[in-house]
């Protein structure tokens, strides 16, 4: 198996420990080294070549968002704070997630999921060199079958109570889910909640004011309390 190569980016020993505990119990991820500031971490970048940097915002000597923004070609990010208000600078910088502190395993494991469908993968065919990607997907049960939807194909996802109904191009799908729970498995730089029963794709959407969206002829509500940041990063994509 193809591994992650992981760095982390904390100074509290205390942070960096659980961290390090949890990548050393996912099969796919491997530990390379742990930096207890940032610029410290600027050469380890540079040595290591790592693919993924657990990344702490309030570092000592250099902000860990500042620091992500000197990398020129950066490696996947996951952000690791415990401070919410820095949420809208990740996705604008494109980071994999964002995960408060306390992290809790559960949690881990859905952000770690989301590296693998971005992990570039080197195969050898007859001589020549292949760069394939595995695409993101989720697995739901539907009918007692474990079926199948890819994320790229997903225009919205609804809640419906104790089930959610994800929508695509061409199918509905119905199944017993949380919101909360459906979300955590998806990529922030490409899905964002809007409203307490709404998730939509952000390349999805066709039109937007202050109080609504349309997606695939659909018009779905913004929230009241999710108004500032949709709109903060609508107007961002424009």
């Amino acid at each position: 198996m193809e591994k992650f190569s992981c760095i982390i980016v904390e100074d509290e020993p205390l942070a960096a420990e659980i961290l390090e505990d949890y990548i050393k119990q996912i099969p796919f991820l491997e530990i390379k080294g742990i930096c207890a500031d940032a610029l410290y971490a600027l050469e380890t970048v540079q040595r290591l070549k790592p693919d993924v940097i657990f990344l702490d915002i309030h570092l000592p000597k250099l902000n860990g968002l500042d620091f992500l923004k000197t990398l020129k070609n950066p490696p996947q990010v996951i952000i690791t704070t415990a401070y919410r208000d820095y949420a809208l600078d990740g996705y604008e910088l494109n980071v994999v997630d964002y995960l408060l502190k306390p992290v809790n395993f559960n949690r881990f494991i859905a952000a770690v999921n989301k590296l693998k469908g971005e992990k570039k993968h080197n195969a050898s065919h007859r001589g020549n060199d292949v760069n394939t990607i595995e695409k993101s997907h989720l697995f739901i049960n539907i009918n007692k079958k474990k079926v199948k939807v890819y994320h790229d194909e997903i225009l919205y996802i609804e809640s419906k109570k104790e089930y959610i109904n994800i929508v695509t191009s061409d199918k509905a799908y119905l199944t017993k889910f949380q919101l909360s729970d459906i979300e955590t498995q998806l990529d922030k730089r490409s899905f964002m909640r809007i409203h307490r029963s709404f998730i939509v794709s952000v390349e999805k959407i066709k039109a937007f004011n202050s109080s609504e969206l349309e997606i695939n002829g659909q018009t779905i509500p913004i929230g009241r309390s999710y108004k500032e940041l949709v709109m903060n990063i609508l107007e961002k994509n424009t």
